[in-house]
């Protein structure tokens, strides 16, 4: 199958993945609301019940929804949704107020990143701690917010690798679609090379001397400049 060139069949899937989902994460459908019957959507989007079949099958798998014989589909508690799947923490970031997903990503953050750092630290080899440096030099040549993304990105996933825990790595890769858009809007402020540069060299130079107790410190310093330039870029009235 050509992806660029999506069959008909393939596109009215996903958009009902997308419509639905969206629909369910942003409260208009809630838990333990039973989603339209099958012949209304079959109608509604002209497809036939294979076609909307496979994307409730979607929802399922991302634990949006649960379908019961004679029942139908209905909307699972918010709990038991798969928050970190791509698609449904994209829903979550469209429907949400950006201070209020912001909070919620930096709280998040500030609990998993510095022990992320302290690992590293302990664990890190040397082509690891390369790497991170590596990283750093391209955010410290980076002449725009733009230009500085993918380095910043690059600098917190080699940090994740560096911990040589799977499941850990495998989380913040997870959380990197939401951290790409908070470093979007918080590497707009002003001054932020003198203000963001330092804190990163802090969390690189505690690695690289393989000290925990610092990785850890730096990386909360860090956290709390990047909770505060989010608030100057989302808030500038304050």
């Amino acid at each position: 199958m050509d992806y660029r060139q999506p069959s008909e069949r393939k596109s009215m899937h996903a958009r009902i993945v997308q419509e639905l989902g969206m629909q369910i994460v942003s409260g208009r459908f809630k838990p333990d609301d039973k989603l339209p019957a099958e012949a209304l959507l079959c109608e509604e989007y002209a497809v036939s019940r294979p076609v909307l079949r496979e994307a409730t099958r979607v929802l399922l798998a991302k634990g949006l929804v649960y379908s019961k014989p004679r029942v139908g589909t209905v909307v699972k508690p918010r709990r038991e949704w798969h928050m970190l799947d791509p698609d449904v923490l994209h829903w979550l970031m469209q429907s949400s107020p950006q201070n209020e997903f912001f909070a919620l990503l930096t709280s998040v953050r500030s609990i998993i990143e510095p022990a992320v750092a302290a690992l590293a630290a302990q664990h890190a080899t040397d082509e690891d701690v390369a790497s991170i440096r590596e990283a750093y030099e391209r955010m410290e040549t980076a002449t725009t917010p733009e230009a500085l993304l993918q380095p910043d990105l690059d600098f917190h996933s080699r940090i994740a690798d560096a911990t040589h825990n799977d499941l850990l790595a495998n989380l913040c890769n997870m959380l990197s679609l939401a951290l790409r858009e908070a470093l979007k809007h918080s590497n707009r402020r002003p001054n932020l090379h003198e203000l963001a540069l330092p804190r990163h060299k802090a969390i690189l130079t505690a690695i690289e001397n393989h000290d925990a107790l610092s990785a850890r410190h730096a990386t909360l310093v860090q956290l709390d400049d990047a909770r505060t330039a989010l608030d100057t870029v989302l808030n500038p009235q304050h």
